[in-house]
């Protein structure tokens, strides 16, 4: 987004705002990979401590997820940059 026609009060709220979209949207994901793992993964509850089986499904699924999550970033990354690319030159 340009900000750069907003005063620096302007800019400094929009900041604010983003970075606060940004960390709702952090937690957001973290608390998805915790309940996707989580529930795939453990099903033993007659210990508190995870099994070796348990730990190594939920290290697997949280490195997948969080690979996911990268490559979905991205893509999002390029889709973007081809559509501000594509703006600025109008056919």
């Amino acid at each position: 987004m340009d900000f750069s026609n907003f005063n620096a009060a302007e800019q400094a709220h929009m900041t604010k705002i983003i970075e606060k979209r940004q960390m709702q949207d952090f937690l957001k994901m973290y608390s998805n990979l915790v309940e996707k793992c989580f529930n795939a993964c453990c099903n033993d509850f007659t210990s508190k401590a995870l099994s070796s089986k348990e730990e190594t499904c939920i290290m697997n699924c949280a490195e997948k997820f969080i690979k996911h999550s990268e490559r979905v970033g991205a893509r999002f990354a390029e889709s973007n940059a081809e559509a501000m690319a594509a703006a600025q030159n109008p056919t």
